[in-house]
């Protein structure tokens, strides 16, 4: 049995990048939950499939191989052979990610490769539901959240170096609709397990935040 770090929260919470951080001081794997999520739902887009239409949704499931790999020491995506993993910050991507997980066929279709990895290997995931369904015996459990205005300016910020004219009120607005569609879904919806420790990133560095998780492991 591998030695398993689960991190939940929010979206634009900074989990990826700390997940990945925690990983590499630890000699971890990280596996990046949200991005197999993001990988299905590039197979619904490439099929033209629409958020709402479920059915098609769930058909299509049957077609799809999500499985990580790394290059060069990065996590790589790849769907049915080919590597995805650029087109997995796609705001659509997203929003159809988003919606389609709340589908218990979409999540059963990648939970048993998700703990497969943790049985096998020391890892470090995060995502929504880690802690609470996923792993519920991980080893540390972490909720790292951020207040809606500090995760809105983050993103606002990528988006700018990226040259993406956008409207930070716009992002903060899609934030609060992901978080009240995350934590009320009926399937494994978002939520602090009993056990995790909750750590608010908003006035913490990366680094500070790396560091307190690294001392729960001790």
């Amino acid at each position: 049995m591998g030695f398993n770090i689960a991190i939940d929260g929010p979206a634009g919470a900074g989990k990826s990048t700390i997940a990945k951080q925690v990983a590499l001081k630890k000699g971890c794997v990280y596996v990046d939950t949200g991005a197999m999520y993001r990988g299905l739902a590039v197979h619904f887009l490439k099929n033209g499939i629409r958020p709402e239409e479920t059915d098609k949704i769930v058909h299509a499931c049957a077609d799809a191989d999500v499985s990580i790999g790394y290059e060069d020491g990065n996590q790589q995506v790849y769907l049915n052979g080919e590597n995805i993993t650029g087109m997995l910050r796609d705001e659509a991507v997203g929003d159809m990610a988003s919606k389609s997980s709340q589908l218990p066929e979409v999540r059963e279709k990648l939970l048993e490769l998700q703990r497969s990895l943790a049985r096998e290997k020391d890892v470090v995931m995060d995502g929504r539901d880690i802690g609470t369904n996923i792993l519920p015996n991980a080893d540390v459990k972490v909720f790292l959240t951020a207040s809606v205005e500090t995760r809105a300016k983050r993103r606002y910020d990528e988006l700018v170096q990226k040259g993406i004219v956008c409207d930070i009120k716009q992002i903060a607005d899609d934030i609060k609709e992901r978080d009240h569609r995350d934590m009320t879904r009926e399937t494994a919806p978002l939520k602090q397990a009993e056990d995790a420790v909750l750590i608010d990133s908003s006035e913490m560095s990366i680094e500070e935040v790396t560091e307190a998780i690294l001392k729960l492991c001790r």
